[in-house]
């Protein structure tokens, strides 16, 4: 009889395991910190590239990851390589 129970339970729980690492942050950059670019220098490169409003900056695993307002007004979260200041991942809103 609990067994009954135990199947779709440990499915369940499966499922749940594979769904969370859809949202882990990207890997960026293998690079040690020592050689990722200043929060400064890429905070500088990140407001040519348009972004208008940082609302957060911070390391995210192997990343820089911003919430911010695009150049067109739109709510983004993006992932920068550390290194290269290349763009990573952009979930835009």
């Amino acid at each position: 009889m609990k067994t009954k129970y135990l199947i779709p339970a440990a499915a369940a729980l499966v499922a749940l395991g594979f769904s969370s690492t859809a949202y882990a942050s990207p890997v960026c950059t293998a690079q040690p910190q020592s050689k990722w670019m200043s929060p400064e220098k890429m905070k500088a490169r990140i407001a040519k590239m348009g972004f208008r409003t940082i609302k957060v900056f911070q390391v995210s695993g192997s990343c820089y990851e911003i919430y911010a307002i695009n150049k067109d007004g739109r709510r983004a979260e993006v992932y920068f390589n550390p290194v290269t200041g290349a763009v990573v991942q952009n979930n835009v809103d």
